[in-house]
Parts: structure tokens; C-alpha cells; sequence
């Protein structure tokens, strides 16, 4: 539904051609805009019906039993492996993860899986390139999801976090004791919940806007042929190459794999292609101009640095096993 009226509003009402780049470049932001505005409303109600009927500092303290023995981590890299988002999608997620109390550690695992894997690409991956390529791409974005959470979360990364994420925790916890003790109907509690969303989404919505204003100005305007040059099979450093050259792209895991198909029909190495992919839909620039209103620049700095170097050592060990 989301689409038909992105389409209609763009081809329909303004006039605008699909097969130009301006107009591919305004369906993308109204679409990827209207979307993730709905995902985080929702998301932000949803998290905060579980503040008010669970404690955080309970939920936290479960989640780093010792007993999970890093259980915790796999279960958030799984988690994002089933949900169909892309990294700017996954952001309301982040969001709703953090205020609640999940560890940062468990949330930067959803946050790194989420794009990388999903069904939809899981499927298009099997049907062009084999179910041995498809295995070696979905257990190595879960790993990469698995390690990435555990490296970032004992580096204790949570006093980089922006005051805004701050203030919306002590808001929540401090909300989650007064109702903990308060037995108002759920009916009462419901319109204070869904202020508190509205709250979140105004408090994003510079940063969504120019976010997607971003991937979609990639997104129209990239011309056709320019990466191929640069990750060709002689060149030896194709890999941290094509994961730099990513970066400023926006697209989801689905609609990269076509594009590495191509990529390797002219002869790419298929490792550089993954790895590429990986970069384009886990570390996108848009992504980092949305982080930004959640960390500061020194986390998104280290969440970008390690990612992206698990995914140059990814690159090079899918071109030795494929």
C-alpha cells in the first residue's frame, strides 16, 4: 500500500517519469520516509507498553545472566535475520531496543543482521548463485552479526550514546517504576504511551529526512558501470575497495542481489560482490545519518570501523572458499 501511493504520488499526481532518475529518486524518498515513520511509531508503542508492564533494569539483568553464556547475542542475530527490514528500517528497532534496556552489545547484533540477511534475499541468492554460496552468505551474516555484538559490547560503548537515547532511558525506567506501582487499567496508560511514540518520531524526523533524502539521491543518480572498474579480479584490493565504495549507497539486502549478480557476470570475484553487498545494505551513509541522532560520531565511527572490517575479512574468505 505504501508503494501504490509513493507510485501515485510521484507518477501519478507530479507527473514524474519511473524510468528517470529524478523520478525514481522522489518515489524512493517518499516511500522509504512514509515507511520508516510508520515502523517507528509503531515500534516505539510497542516498547513502550513493555516498559510500563516489565522493568528495564529487570530485563537487563536477565539478558546478562551469566547463565545465556552469550545465548543472547545469537537469539538478537537471528532475530534480525528473520526481519524483513533494511538498515534504515532496523533504526526503530535500535531505538526501542536501547530505551528499553537491552544491553547495547544484543542490540548492535540486530542492528548488524538485520540488513544483511533476510528471506526475500536468501531466496534470490539461491536461485542465482547455489545452495553452497547461499549457506556461506546466511551462517556468515549471523556470525558476523554474533561477533560484532560481542566485540562492540565489551568495549562499553554505552557513554558514546547520545543524550537524547539517555534522557528517553531514565524517562522510561522512571515511567516503568511509577507504573509498577500504579495498577491504572491499561486503557489509561495507553494514550501516555502513544504520546511518548509521537514524542520519538518528531524528535528523528529531521534525521529521516535527511537520511533517505541521502539513499535516494544515491539511489536516482549513481551511473551505471562505475563500481565495476574498481572491483575487477586483478585488483588486489577489490575488496576493502568495494566495501569503502559502498558505503555512501542505500539499498536493501533483495534489491543488491541482482546487482551482484551482474557484478559477477562480468567476471567479479563473487567474494568482492558479497562483500560489496554486505557494505551497501549494513553500512550505508543513510544509516549513519539516522545513528546520528541516536550515538555520537565516535560510536557510529567504531560501529562502521569494526563492521566494516569483519566484512573486508569476509570478502576475502568467501573469494578462497567460493
Amino acid at each position: 500500500m505504501i508503494q501504490d501511493f509513493a507510485d501515485w504520488l510521484v507518477y501519478g499526481l507530479f507527473g514524474l517519469r519511473a524510468d528517470s532518475a529524478v523520478g525514481a529518486a522522489v518515489n524512493f524518498f517518499f516511500y522509504d520516509t512514509i515507511k520508516i515513520l510508520i515502523l517507528l511509531f509503531l515500534i516505539s508503542v510497542v516498547m513502550g507498553i513493555v516498559n510500563a508492564y516489565f522493568p528495564i533494569e529487570r530485563l537487563r539483568a536477565y539478558l546478562l545472566s551469566h547463565w545465556m553464556y552469550g545465548l543472547q547475542y545469537l537469539l538478537a542475530s537471528l532475530f534480525g535475520a528473520v526481519t524483513p527490514f533494511c538498515s534504515c528500517s532496523s533504526i526503530p528497532l535500535f531505538i526501542g531496543f536501547v530505551k528499553g534496556g537491552i544491553p547495547l552489545g544484543v542490540t548492535f547484533s540486530f542492528l548488524i543482521t538485520s540488513p544483511l540477511v533476510n528471506e526475500v534475499a536468501v531466496a534470490m541468492f539461491l536461485g542465482s548463485f547455489g545452495v553452497r554460496a547461499t549457506l556461506v552468505y546466511v551462517l556468515s551474516g549471523i556470525l558476523l552479526g554474533v561477533v560484532g555484538g560481542i566485540v562492540l559490547g565489551r568495549m562499553r560503548l554505552e557513554r558514546y550514546l547520545s543524550d537524547w537515547v539517555r534522557q528517553l532511558q531514565c524517562d522510561a525506567s522512571a515511567q516503568s517504576e511509577e507504573w509498577q506501582r500504579d495498577h491504572t487499567t491499561f486503557a489509561t496508560r495507553l494514550p501516555e504511551v502513544v504520546r511518548g511514540a509521537w514524542r520519538i518520531v518528531r524528535g528523528v524526523l529531521p534525521y529521516v529526512l535527511l537520511g533517505i533524502g541521502v539513499g535516494a539521491f544515491m539511489h536516482g543518480f549513481v551511473p551505471e558501470g562505475f563500481f565495476e572498474r574498481y572491483m575487477a579480479r586483478d585488483n588486489g584490493w577489490a575488496v576493502p575497495l568495494s566495501v569503502l565504495l559502498a558505503v555512501p549507497m542505500y539499498a536493501n539486502a533483495a534489491g543488491i542481489v541482482p546487482v551482484v549478480e551482474v557484478f559477477v557476470a562480468k567476471g567479479i570475484p563473487l567474494g568482492t560482490a558479497i562483500a560489496f553487498m554486505m557494505a551497501v545494505v549494513g553500512l550505508s551513509l543513510p544509516e549513519a545519518t539516522l545513528l546520528k541522532k541516536v550515538m555520537t560520531w565516535r560510536l557510529i565511527g567504531i560501529f562502521f570501523g569494526t563492521v566494516a572490517g569483519f566484512i573486508i575479512l569476509s570478502g576475502y574468505l568467501f573469494n578462497w572458499l567460493l
